[in-house]
């Protein structure tokens, strides 16, 4: 790369791009950033480009998809220079580096908003104090301040102007924690069980099978550009679930007894493929076991299935879900064991050889506090409301996990946190100050269980607000309705369901409606995972956000009138037709 006197032609810069509008230490800083750049090129990690000719044979370049074709013509790890000349110029990207930009986790809010929302990777949600705090510096210093915790035990944060996106980078790498491969067509961030190596409950603690995944993922570049995007989620069989069975791979726990099938007794995991909530298809059980040892083997043997068969010609049918429905469970097993050194043994979802668990997934929550394996410990479990937090609350967070536990804090599907490794004469204190810092310990039947995608506030795919109508719709129904059995509420602003509306107790998606807000949702109930998998199914149709709450009210109380004993939602709905549910709301109303 060469610097010229020239001036370096970007997109639209949203400011003036004079150098008097920098302070001079902002000038030596750039003088002395792009002689840096001029003398030795530009790298943000380990991975170098994958030169052209590296790209396996496959359809012809006028079949591809136009995001295909994007990344062929510029590998997006090469277009780290186009990022650090629109920072140069503080310049919005143009639509292709819109697109290769995600590759580095960054995403471009417009029309929503001028800047980026970078989303980082924290392999099975782990992150500690030091790097909790330097993410709250970041979000301070270089953002308007907020932080979100996603539906991947992961953290996202908000608003980044061009012109700070390299040092946004460069401070994400030094604290220890990644970025590359966050969005677009990559392996997004691995979750597990929140609690991996303190649940009292689990049959195997997978962090050590995460954090070498991840690794290997992160690390080589074989694993980035696929098809489409990819998820994985490991699940301990612990008391809190991973919700694994969403994923394109999913790999549960199991213990297996004294068999006369041959098969040495011991933990082992299943394996469940296709998972796509979004395209409501949960991922079906493979019929095989596989021992802790080898399950990494068979995790990077999929995913080269899916890298040489995944459709790269038609971007609706490009999950794993589809490879799946061309060649068969059977068929993936073929070719997976073509790359593996041993064969898989097969057995049947039920079979007698396999333990039960002696507890149930659903029912337990990961809000307030709980004993762990390790004797005289436990973890306290906080509500973080839909996710959402400042900078300083951040900071104070990192400061309680410091104060009273290891230093560590664990992010959950549900977009909370939990601090584990408390003694427990010290665990109400820390709960009263989670609950001074705005993240209550105690269990809601209704808070604890809300789940809101980032909205239109920041997505330009969203229909709704759904961050600030979950909160507003979490206040209305506490005043309203005594809930004694937990519900889960999803709001998804739009079809790609990112929070998952349709595995929610009541799912709601986001649409546009014709009233003075223009804001509504349609409303799906009945919907589950693990043991309670279930598609939600639609109740109602464009419910404006204006009688939303009323609406939900009306819903749970006709619930709590026509329920069996210790009936749950779940299965309250699933006892009735969609018909009767209607019927039933409406007579409640």
């Amino acid at each position: 790369m060469i610097i010229t006197s020239e001036p370096f032609k970007s997109s639209t810069a949203i400011t003036s791009t004079s150098t008097e509008d920098f302070s001079s230490e902002q000038k030596r800083y750039l003088e002395g950033f792009f002689a840096g750049v001029a003398a030795g090129g530009v790298s943000f990690g380990d991975l170098s480009a994958a030169p052209a000719t590296a790209v396996a044979a496959g359809p012809a370049l006028d079949e591809l998809t136009k995001e295909e074709r994007i990344k062929r013509e510029l590998y997006p790890f090469d277009a780290i220079e186009q990022l650090v000349m629109d920072a140069r110029w503080n310049a919005k990207p143009d639509a292709e580096s819109v697109f290769r930009y995600k590759w580095n986790g960054l995403f471009w809010l417009n029309p929503v908003k001028d800047g980026y929302m970078c989303r980082l990777r924290i392999p099975g949600g782990v992150v500690k104090s030091y790097q909790l705090r330097e993410i709250a510096a970041i979000a301070s210093e270089l953002t308007t301040g907020y932080i979100q915790i996603t539906t991947r035990n992961n953290f996202q944060i908000r608003l980044i102007e061009p012109k700070n996106c390299p040092e946004v980078l460069r401070r994400i790498q030094g604290c220890g924690l990644h970025f590359k491969g966050a969005g677009a067509d990559n392996i997004r961030n691995i979750t597990m069980n929140p609690c991996a190596g303190y649940d009292p409950y689990e049959i195997i603690d997978v962090r050590p099978l995460v954090n070498e995944l991840a690794t290997l993922i992160i690390s080589s570049k074989e694993f980035y550009d696929l098809p489409r995007k990819f998820n994985i989620a490991y699940d301990g069989g612990g008391l809190i679930s991973a919700v694994e069975d969403t994923n394109d791979i999913g790999a549960s726990a199991v213990k297996v007894g004294v068999n006369a099938e041959g098969i040495e007794p011991g933990v082992y995991f299943r394996i469940a493929l296709g998972g796509v909530t979004g395209h409501q298809t949960f991922a079906s059980d493979w019929g095989v076991l596989v021992k802790p040892e080898q399950l990494n083997d068979v995790m990077v043997a999929l995913l080269r299935v899916f890298i040489a068969f995944g459709d790269r010609t038609n971007r609706k049918k490009a999950r794993f879900k589809y490879v799946i429905e061309d060649k068969g469970l059977d068929g993936v097993l073929l070719e997976a064991e073509k790359l593996l050194k041993f064969k898989l043994i097969g057995l049947a979802a039920d079979s007698a050889i396999q333990e039960k668990r002696s507890f149930s997934q659903q029912g337990h929550s990961h809000v307030g506090i709980y004993p762990q394996k390790q004797e005289g410990l436990v973890y306290v479990g906080a509500t973080v409301p839909v996710g959402q937090m400042t900078a300083k609350q951040l900071t104070r967070l990192a400061d309680l996990a410091d104060c009273y536990g290891t230093g560590e804090v664990r992010l959950t599907v549900w977009q909370n946190v939990i601090i584990p490794n408390v003694k427990t004469a010290y665990a109400a204190t820390l709960a009263k100050s989670l609950k001074k810092l705005g993240f209550p310990c105690e269990t809601s039947t209704l808070r604890n269980g809300f789940i809101a995608c980032t909205g239109s506030k920041y997505c330009k795919f969203a229909a709704t607000d759904t961050k600030g109508h979950a909160i507003a719709m979490m206040d209305y129904l506490d005043k309203r309705v005594k809930l004694d059995t937990p519900v889960n509420v999803h709001f998804t602003g739009c079809a790609h369901s990112c929070a998952q509306h349709f595995m929610g107790d009541i799912g709601l998606l986001g649409t546009k409606v014709k009233t003075e807000s223009g804001e509504g949702y349609h409303i799906t109930v009945g919907g589950g995972f693990g043991e309670n998998r279930k598609i939600g199914r639609q109740v109602l149709s464009g419910v404006p956000i204006e009688s939303l709450g009323s609406t939900l009210e009306v819903m749970l109380k006709a619930y709590m009138k026509g329920r069996h004993e210790n009936e749950s939602f779940h299965a309250f709905c699933n006892r009735h037709t969609v018909g009767e549910l209607q019927l039933a709301f409406d007579t409640a109303a």
